[in-house]
C-alpha cells in the first residue's frame, strides 16, 4: 500500500510539523510568478513524493531537468534554514551536479560541513511518502546540530 498526500489524520500531524511547513516555505520562494499561491501544501509537496509506481515510469538513465534540480536545492534549503533557526548560526547549502544528475549536496556552518551527501540520479529525487521526507530531513538536522555542539569554535569561524 502507498502513502499519497490527501488529507487524513496521520499526515495533519507531519503537515503542521516545522520541517514540513519550511519546506513549503522554500517551495513558495522559488515561485516567482505566483503559481503556487493557490496550491494547498499538499498539493506543494506532491512532486517530493515519489511511490514505487511513479518511480518505475521514471527511466534509469536520464537528465535531471530544472524542476527536478530546484526540488532538490529547496530540500537542502530548508533543512539549512531548520539548522539556522535551531542554533542561530548561518548554514549555507551548496549543491553540484552534472548535467547527468550526478553530484555533491553540502551544508556548511562557518567553516564545519555538518552535511555531505553524493547525489546520484537525481532525476528520480524523491521520497516514498512524506513522513519519510520528514525523517530524512530531521535525521540531517539532528546530525548537523550534533556537530555544531562538538566543534562551536569551528561552526563560529
Amino acid at each position: 500500500m502507498t502513502e499519497t498526500l490527501t488529507p487524513s489524520v496521520e499526515n495533519e500531524g507531519l503537515l503542521t510539523s516545522s520541517f514540513v511547513v519550511e519546506m513549503v516555505r522554500q517551495m513558495r520562494a522559488i515561485d516567482p510568478y505566483g503559481t503556487y499561491d493557490s496550491l494547498s501544501t499538499t498539493e506543494i509537496l506532491e512532486p517530493f513524493i515519489l511511490t514505487k509506481e511513479k518511480k518505475r515510469e521514471i527511466p534509469i538513465i536520464g537528465d535531471p531537468d530544472e524542476l527536478v534540480i530546484a526540488r532538490i536545492k529547496v530540500f537542502y534549503n530548508a533543512i539549512s534554514a531548520m539548522i539556522e533557526s535551531e542554533c542561530g548560526l548561518m548554514a549555507v547549502p551548496l549543491v553540484n551536479l552534472s548535467h547527468e544528475g550526478f553530484g555533491r549536496a553540502l551544508i556548511t556552518v562557518g567553516k564545519l560541513v555538518v552535511m555531505d551527501r553524493t547525489l546520484r540520479d537525481v532525476h528520480r529525487f524523491g521520497f516514498p511518502s512524506l513522513s519519510k521526507m520528514k525523517d530524512e530531513g530531521d535525521k540531517i538536522l539532528s546530525v548537523a546540530l550534533e556537530l555544531i555542539g562538538t566543534y562551536p569554535k569551528v561552526a563560529g569561524l
